[in-house]
């Protein structure tokens, strides 16, 4: 079956996806013929966690929802203290009432005993009972008063986890639970009532077959063997008669999973838990020798959960189109786990830094505290991003140190590479070599602009196969920031000097052509003119001529376009000294069409000019590209560690195109600062996602804090005026009171309004967000916003 493997395409101004090895041939030192580093643990566990649906950020692995906000909760403290006092109370009510000390609790049971039962059997056991009876009331009594069911609700997530249960988990419906414990209870009492001497029917049948001589010898071996075995017996019958009056053995089987740990299910089919390892829909297809391979390899744990979601993604590919039953059948069966491979032959990568989950795609980057300033349902929940609300692009604004290469920027990186490991995305991750977007090893493409030894090169035209696209898209890296120029009449240029050369050559130009095409070389003009005759071009002398008459005014475009360009030489984009080049394989972003994981490291800080040219550059062919993608099921994404004057109105305007495209963009600021104001607006509108990190200035916030927006609030207002009410008796205590401590006494008055405040105002943002704190809202693809939410992340 083909599985997303691309052919080569390095011969082109296209993508440079590296092939899969062939037969024979020693791995390359990026595809280790080592085996994948073990398995997450383990994998079944992983494989049936629930993940139920919630709000876009919140992560599902395992994910329990919140009960709804209850206006009256009381506080943790105020819950359990009165829980212990009720506790406490209940014990000192019982232990009056069992003492002695209070006799009221004993009339009923003195109303409907009758002299003749005194001392039998029967009202002994009536007695019993009476006292149990009497025992359940207090705590039911005290349980109301203290709350208990609400202690329990509370604690419950708590002791979960301690022993080791799985999220998610209803409790028993609430008749279950009364007809449980009523049994649980009566057959305490029956219990109790027989092997308290109350109770001696039991023993008859003992009586009736063991010997007389067996009692009258003693605690002789058989006679103490068979007692104790007679009253296990009894002990078991009265066990199965209230287990089977209580339901008790459906409360075990919904408990037994809530403490079997995650990854001890048997092997054995029990519902979901095993049709999940056995590949139900690919048996169900008739591939049965392939289903049982798989399920092998995920028993024995040669399968992990990026092989799983891998084979998953290309089963979902096979449903679509039937005819590839028999080939993906024949892979599976034969390869296993590692059917259907990554074409670099990858099948994890080497080092995970954050938490994934490849079943939803998500990656976890913090939790988001629970505190008062945090929507209820998000509080106390872990945060995560994925492809659902990346695209709808994602902007985050913070000082250099806040976390955004490391807490955000990072493990994003490292998901979309296990992604496109799965064959479910392509990543192209920007930044400078210093900034750690991840090993080497992670990507398939390294791009070093300015290193000579750089194995790739970036293409100029980003692969546009129009000359109206291609200079377009240069004169948005080039122009694009310079409120001087305009980019219409900079793409006119381009295009009159690209056209005619492209229609000569059969090529663009690279950047010292071009560069010295725009300065005006009469010897390569002339040499451009007359190869356009040899291709029977002649019309686009034209441009050439019309070129040659606009260079003579004196606002001509063309020297600052070429001191941009020369830029880029200074900074090594043409891959270093001449020769160099040939030597290198282009990279194009037209190649994102398949999973793809690339890295650009751009040039030092000694060109940082040239690296904003670069940057804006790839911004402007990635927004081109995907939106003219014919196959859009690969999700694409472009990182940006450092967006700084990246920002222009066709960039912005590119950004909008992203969703309906399934793809994304993450950009850093260190500011807002840095882009033009004229665009700020523009820029949070275009985004559905936005990050203000600790540390941003009132400024910035005041951007954030208008994108957010209002909502209605209690803002309780508090009035304290001296008190002054009272005789002579209470006056004369306050004056004392005044002279210990020196405050006045006062009475307050609270009044309470619903106003419309800020979500987060420009001063909290800048002055109340803690170190490693963000404020974070998600809006998913589907259209579903999500309040802004306050995020430690980390």
């Amino acid at each position: 079956m083909s599985s997303n493997r691309a052919q080569d395409p390095h011969g082109t101004e296209g993508g440079a996806l590296p092939a899969a090895p062939e037969q024979g041939v020693p791995p390359s030192p990026r595809q280790p013929a080592a085996a994948p580093p073990p398995p997450p643990p383990p994998l079944r566990g992983w494989l049936h966690t629930p993940r139920p649906e919630a709000r876009p950020g919140i992560w599902r692995y395992g994910h329990v929802p919140r009960p709804p906000q209850d206006p009256d909760r009381l506080g943790d403290r105020e819950l359990y203290g009165g829980a212990v006092l009720a506790l406490l109370t209940g014990l000192l009510a019982w232990s009056l009432c069992w003492n002695g000390y209070i006799r009221v609790w004993l009339w009923p049971l003195e109303w409907i005993t009758v002299d003749a039962w005194s001392g039998t059997r029967f009202h002994v056991t009536v007695t019993y009972a009476y006292y149990v009876a009497f025992g359940c009331l207090l705590a039911w009594i005290f349980g109301r008063i203290g709350r208990w069911p609400e202690v329990w609700r509370r604690l419950r997530p708590a002791v979960l986890r301690v022993l080791g249960a799985r999220g998610g988990i209803e409790p028993l419906p609430p008749a279950a639970t009364r007809r449980g414990l009523a049994a649980l209870v009566a057959g305490a009492l029956a219990w109790g009532l027989s092997f308290g001497g109350v109770w001696l029917f039991w023993l008859e049948p003992l009586w009736a077959v063991v010997p007389g001589s067996w009692w009258e010898a003693g605690d002789t071996t058989a006679y103490t063997v068979t007692y104790n075995l007679y009253y296990l017996l009894w002990t078991a019958v009265l066990l199965a008669v209230f287990g089977l009056l209580g339901n008790w053995r459906a409360a075990w089987r919904h408990y037994r999973s809530v403490l079997r740990p995650a990854g001890a299910a048997g092997r054995g089919r029990r519902g979901e838990n095993a049709d999940l390892a056995e590949w139900p829909q690919v048996r169900a297809a008739g591939a049965h020798r392939a289903a049982d391979r798989l399920a092998e390899e995920l028993r024995s744990g040669a399968m992990n959960d990026l092989d799983y979601v891998r084979i998953d993604h290309a089963w979902q590919a096979v449903r679509a189109r039937p005819t590839a039953l028999a080939e993906f059948a024949e892979t599976a069966e034969t390869e296993g786990a590692a059917a259907l491979v990554h074409p670099s032959g990858a099948r994890d990568l080497a080092v995970r830094t954050a938490q994934h989950d490849l079943m939803t795609r998500q990656v976890r980057i913090g939790r988001a505290p629970d505190e008062e300033r945090n929507p209820h349902e998000h509080r106390g929940e872990d945060v995560a991003l994925d492809p659902a609300v990346l695209g709808t692009s994602l902007l985050a604004v913070g000082p250099p140190g806040s976390g955004k290469t490391g807490r955000v920027v990072r493990p994003v990186v490292e998901s979309l590479c296990l992604q496109a490991l799965a064959g479910q995305a392509a990543v192209v991750a920007v930044g400078a070599a210093s900034s750690a977007l991840g090993p080497d090893d992670a990507f398939d493409v390294i791009v070093r602009v300015g290193d000579p030894a750089s194995g790739h090169r970036l293409d100029l035209y980003g692969g546009a196969p129009a000359t109206d696209e291609a200079a377009a898209l240069l004169a948005e890296a080039l122009a694009g920031d310079d409120d001087r120029t305009d980019v219409r009449e900079a793409a006119a240029v381009l295009a009159q000097l690209i056209g005619p050369y492209h229609a000569a050559y059969g090529h663009f130009p690279g950047v010292r052509e071009l560069r010295a095409l725009l300065d005006g070389a009469p010897a390569l003009l002339a040499t451009l003119r007359e190869d356009l005759g040899h291709a029977g071009a002649w019309d686009l002398q034209r441009e050439l001529d019309s070129r040659a008459r606009q260079a003579e005014r004196p606002d001509d475009l063309a020297p600052r376009l070429a001191d941009r360009l020369a830029l880029l030489d200074r900074a090594g984009f043409a891959a270093g000294p001449e020769g160099a080049s040939r030597r290198t394989r282009p990279f194009a972003l037209s190649a994102l069409t398949h999973p793809l994981r690339v890295r650009v490291d751009l040039p030092p800080a000694g060109h940082a000019d040239a690296a904003r040219i670069i940057t804006r550059l790839l911004l402007a062919q990635f927004t081109a590209v995907v939106a003219g993608r014919p196959d859009r099921s690969l999700f694409a994404c472009l990182v940006l560690d450092d967006a700084t004057a990246a920002i222009t109105p066709g960039t912005v305007r590119g950004l909008t195109h992203l969703r309906p495209a399934n793809a994304g963009a993450l950009l850093c600021l260190r500011t807002l600062d840095d882009v033009p104001a004229g665009l700020r607006a523009g820029l949070l509108g275009a985004v559905g996602c936005k990050m203000a990190l600790s540390g941003i200035t009132t400024w910035d916030g005041r951007h954030f804090a208008e994108a957010w927006g209002t909502e209605w609030r209690e803002d309780a207002d508090v009035t304290r005026t001296p008190d002054r009410a009272g005789g002579v008796l209470k006056r004369a205590v306050r004056s004392v009171r005044k002279l210990f401590t020196g405050r006045e006494a006062t009475t307050e008055t609270v009044t309470v309004r619903r106003v419309e405040r800020e979500r987060w105002s420009a001063s909290e943002l800048a002055h109340r967000v803690p170190p490693r704190h963000a404020v974070l809202s998600l809006t998913a693809v589907s259209g579903e916003p999500g309040p802004p939410v306050l995020v430690r992340l980390g």
